[in-house]
Formats: C-alpha cells, structure tokens, sequence
C-alpha cells in the first residue's frame, strides 16, 4: 500500500514538474525556426495542433521579420493560395523573391511557375523563369515542403502546385502522368486551380487520355470559383470549339470576364478578336490597348503583337522604334516570332540601327526555335551576303527546312533557286513542283510563275489555259506583274478569247502600281487607240514613265514620240538620246531608227545639225554608226 502510495506521488511529481518546466520554457521567446515550425503546425493541424490558419500566418510573420527564409516562403505560398489571408499576388511575389535571395527552394520553384505564367499584376518574364527553374534542377529538396505539403497532409494548393512541378520539370523530372495525378487530386478536392490545370490536362491529352468536354466540364468548375486562367481558357473553347459547339461571341464574353480582372493571356486575346473582328466590331484601337494592357504585363506575344502594331500604324501611331522595342522585349524571353521581327528590324534599319550581323543573330535563334519564317530569312541572307558569306548551298538548305514546313515564300524561293540553278542543279520539273505548292497556298508570285511556267513550256507541258487560270488568280490579288501578263494574255488571245477592252484593263492595274513593262502597253493602245480610245499626251507621259524606269521598249517609243511629235512637240535631240540609251541596252530597233536619224539629218543640213557638236564624223555620243548593238 505504502509503495503503490510513493509511486502515485512520484507520478504526480513528474507531472508538476513537467508543466513547471513547459511554463518557464513557453515564457522564453521562440527563435525563427521553432516559429516557423509552429506555424506549420497550425497551417495543417498536424502533431495534435488545431488547424488555425490566420495563427499561423502570425508565428510566420514573426518568424519572417526574423529572417526567417522558409518562413518568408510559405507566407509567398499563403497568399497566393489564400491560406489565412485574402489572396494577393503582389504580396506573394514579394515575400517568394525575398527568400528566393536566400536559396528558399518553395519560392524559386513557385517563382519559376510565376515568371512563365504571371498571375493578375505579376510580371511574366521567361528568361528569368528559367533563371529559377535552373537553380533548382535536380534538387528535389527545394521542394520537400511542397511534396509533405501535398502528400502528408493532402493540402489541395500543395497537390495543384507539386502537379506544377512534375508538369514543367520544376526541381524534379518531367512526368506527365504524375502531374494529371496531383492535379486531379487537387481538383477532386475543389481547388479552383487544380480544376483549371485539369482541364488543361484533359483538352490537350497531357497525362490521360484528350477529351474536350471533360476538359470544358474542368474549366467551368473552375470559371464559377472566378479562377481568371479557366475564364479565358473557357473563351478560348467557345472560339475555337472545344468541348461546346464554336461561338465566337461567347468567346469575347469569357475574354472581356478574365481581362478585366487582370489576366494576361485573356487580355492578348481580348486584342486579336478587336484586331480581326472576331465576335466583335473591328476596331484597331481597341486591339492596341489590350496588347498594350497584356504586354505591360510581360506576356511575350502581346509584347509582338504591339510590336506589330506600332510598326504597322494600327491602332496607334506608326513608331518603328517603339516596334522594335517590344519586339526585343519579347525576343529576350524567348519568343520565337519576335525574335524574327527584331532580326528583320536590324536587316533593315527598321526602328533601329541597321547591324546585318545582330539580324543574323536574332534569324539564328528564332531558327534554333523552330521559327519557319526565320528559316527562310537566313536562307535569304545566305543567298544574299547579308551578315555572312554569299553561300547559296547553305541557301537553300534553309529555304527547303522552311518549304517542308509548308511556309509559301520559302516554297517559291526554292522553286526559284531550282529554276535558275541557285546552290542546286538546275532542275524545272523541281522548281514546278515547289510553285505550284506556293501556288495552291495563295502565293500570288508563285501562281505568277507557276502561270508563266504553263505559258513557255518549263518543267511542265506547255498550256495556254492553264498559264491564264494561274496568272488571273495572282493578278487579282493585285500582283502588278501577273496583271500586266493577264493583259498580254488578252491583248494576243493567249489561252482565252482576243479581248483589247480587257487588256487595257489589266494594263491599267498594273501601270497603277508602275509596273514599267504595263506602263509601256497601256501607252502603245493609247497611242494607236486600240480597245480605248486614242490619247497621245497619256501615251507620251506612260511613255516617259517607263523610260525613265529603264525599260527599254518604253525608251524606243518615247524617242518615237520625240521624233514624229506624238503626243509632244517634235524634239529630234530628245529622240536621239533615248534611241541612243535604247540601242545601248540592246534594241536593234533604236540602234536602226537612230542610225536613219542621224544620216537624214546630216544629209539634210550637215552645217545645222543639232545632232552634230563636234567634229566626230557620223557619231554621236560614243556611238559610232556601223556599232553593232548587243542581241536583245
């Protein structure tokens, strides 16, 4: 009895003891890391600790202002997610960068989430996103508090978050299937960003199998909790109908929703639907600003498109150097396209000092992206000189990566290199092929040569009809040269019915666009009143037009004009001289009329001529009569 006595007493003295001891430790003051231990202790509920959100968010501001780096990241987590405190992405971004400076590994992998994507005012920039998810390659600790997070206490922002890593590689191995799974458990739980990631997943067949429905059941969960990136991706379904028959009205409606809250991606699309008219009136202006509004938030295709904007005049003023900044802006992060634009900008002066090798540089690394317009550009420059050595093999090497990948230009560079033997053995049946692909794309030079292929007879059966069908098709895309071709086409009844009215027309097209060989055409019906009616002034002044531009028919006929007084008062010096330039380019007519000229006026008045100014017999100007002109 006694002994069973001392022994309860021993007991019970333990236990005052022991709370004694619990009193005079709890009125020490904690350091950071046992306030950071606490906190998550309440965050969770875990170790027989109450869940007590908005306390724990206390010991972790305490333990923050103590310096406290996992402290300072997980209070980065709370309010991006909203855990014990209103969310605020501006605040999340600021306690993540303060303890990423101090090797935090949640907060350099949340900042590598957070510069790829942004979120409503956070900044995207990808080249620093990468920066982040490079510090913590191939260190799975940096995200231990996510995996416990996650897995331990089943915390459906943790589960959406660890998805996020296993979906970009974020301090662990890729993995497709573990991410849909993190996902969906986060999703199952209601997290509104798990719903939208999944259906993300689903949409696009990333982990499971695709299905677009499931995937548009996802995105409206998650739309109906207001989450910004599900609003547009249900915009984004409704315009190009995924899941839910196409509408594009209703796809501005999700838009307009998500870019008025902020959302970077909703906002750049907001823009293209004003730009296009696309469920909306077009309205240039309105295009700009939601670039603007999109780009100012780092999302690098907005940044291209007001790049595009700017340099083009739409929707804003026309300021080349406000387009070749955005485009840089872009191309730093990585986007291909713009990076293409900046090269071209330094090709050629273009809002910027002109530097052929910084556009060599820019071509590359949009090449190195899989950009097929710079594939086409860098073959051009090859082909060229520009920024490197004239290499047309090289040349064509990048034509044909770009022709393969169906781009039109490239395909018609490339039928051209095969029709004159550039960098390849000349080969037509080869150059046919690549224009008449260019050609079914639309390509109105191509249909040009495909049309004028048809007509000589190169690398394919010659066809008249044919050449007509090609060269009426480029011609109404307002291609000067097929217009002027379509004309001959008419004026001769090549592969079509005579018809002079419809020559004159199609000459008239192109010499509105100074195509100098229709400016020529057009004035030899104007001066013989052939299908219009007969205006000698209008056909002296195309007349001069042409010349002037060194064609060389147009030179003949302008001396012509000079010489009979059609269309101007007789001048036989003005006639002399372009008779002259004429022969010298290789008309055998001019090198004729000007011989005729000069022996009729020297026969008639030798004494007077104005042909003759010096002593030299029978030449003028270096052109001795008896040269024998060059072959046309």
């Amino acid at each position: 009895m006694r002994q069973a006595s001392l022994t309860n007493i021993l007991h019970r003295s333990k236990q005052v003891f022991s709370k004694l001891n619990h009193k005079r430790h709890s009125q020490q003051p904690l350091d950071s890391t046992q306030l950071y231990k606490l906190g998550n202790r309440l965050l969770f509920g875990r170790h027989n600790e109450t869940q007590n959100q908005p306390l724990a968010i206390s010991y972790f501001l305490k333990a923050a202002q103590l310096g406290n780096a996992r402290a300072q990241g997980v209070l980065g987590f709370c309010y991006e997610f909203g855990l014990g405190v209103e969310t605020d992405f501006v605040k999340s971004e600021a306690y993540y960068l303060k303890a990423a400076k101090l090797d935090d590994g949640l907060s350099m992998a949340r900042l590598a989430f957070l510069r790829k994507y942004g979120r409503p005012n956070v900044k995207i920039d990808r080249a620093e996103a990468e920066e982040w998810t490079e510090k913590v390659r191939h260190r799975p600790n940096a995200i231990q508090w996510i995996v416990e997070a996650a897995s331990l206490t089943g915390d459906p922002a943790a589960q959406y978050v660890l998805g996020v890593c296993y979906h970009d590689g974020i301090s662990v191995a890729k993995d497709e299937q573990a991410a849909f799974r993190w996902y969906k458990a986060s999703a199952d739980q209601g997290n509104a960003r798990g719903q939208g990631i999944l259906g993300y997943c689903y949409g696009e067949g990333f982990g499971v199998a695709k299905d677009e429905v499931e995937a548009m059941k996802w995105y409206r969960l998650a739309a109906l909790q207001g989450e910004t990136v599900a609003i547009y991706n249900v915009g984004y379904c409704y315009e190009d109908g995924i899941g839910v028959d196409k509408n594009v009205d209703e796809a501005v409606k999700w838009y307009k929703l998500s870019a008025e809250q902020g959302n970077a991606f909703a906002q750049n699309s907001l823009g293209y639907c004003y730009e296009d008219g696309i469920g909306v009136q077009q309205n240039f202006k309105e295009a700009a600003k939601w670039y603007k509004l999109s780009a100012e938030q780092g999302y690098p295709w907005a940044e291209c498109n007001l790049g595009y904007c700017y340099q083009n005049g739409i929707g804003t003023a026309k300021d080349d150097s406000s387009g070749a900044y955005w485009y840089r802006k872009a191309a730093l992060q990585g986007h291909a396209r713009a990076q293409h634009n900046l090269g071209f900008c330094y090709q050629n002066g273009i809002g910027i000092e002109k530097n052929e090798k910084e556009a060599i540089k820019w071509y590359r690394r949009s090449a190195e992206r899989g950009n097929i317009f710079a594939y086409h550009s860098l073959g051009y420059c090859y082909q060229n000189g520009i920024g490197v050595k004239v290499n047309e093999r090289e040349s064509v090497f990048w034509y044909y990566l770009s022709a393969e990948e169906n781009h039109a230009p490239a395909q018609l560079s490339l039928g051209y290199c095969y029709r004159n033997g550039i960098g390849v053995p000349k080969n037509e049946g080869e150059a046919v092929k690549w224009f008449q692909r260019s050609a079914e794309q639309g390509n109105a030079l191509a249909q040009n040569s495909l049309g004028f292929c048809y007509e000589e007879g190169l690398g394919i059966t010659k066809d008249m009809t044919m050449a007509v069908h090609w060269y009426t098709k480029s011609a109404k895309q307002n291609n000067p040269w097929a217009q002027c071709n379509l004309g001959f086409c008419y004026a001769n009844g090549i592969g079509l019915e005579q018809n002079n009215v419809k020559a004159v027309y199609w000459y008239r097209q192109a010499a509105a666009q100074n195509h100098a060989r229709a400016l020529d055409k057009l004035g030899t019906h104007l001066l013989n009143g052939v299908g219009v009616e007969r205006d000698l002034k209008t056909a002296f002044e195309l007349f001069q037009k042409a010349a002037q531009a060194d064609h060389v028919a147009a030179q003949y006929h302008f001396a012509n004009c000079f010489e009979k007084g059609l269309g101007c008062e007789v001048d036989l010096t003005q006639a002399t001289h372009w008779f002259e330039r004429a022969a010298l380019a290789g008309c055998r007519n001019s090198h004729e009329r000007l011989r005729r000229l000069i022996v009729r006026e020297c026969l008639l008045s030798p004494a007077n001529s104005p042909l003759l100014s010096n002593d030299d017999d029978f030449g003028y100007g270096g052109l001795t009569i008896g040269y024998s002109a060059p072959a046309a």
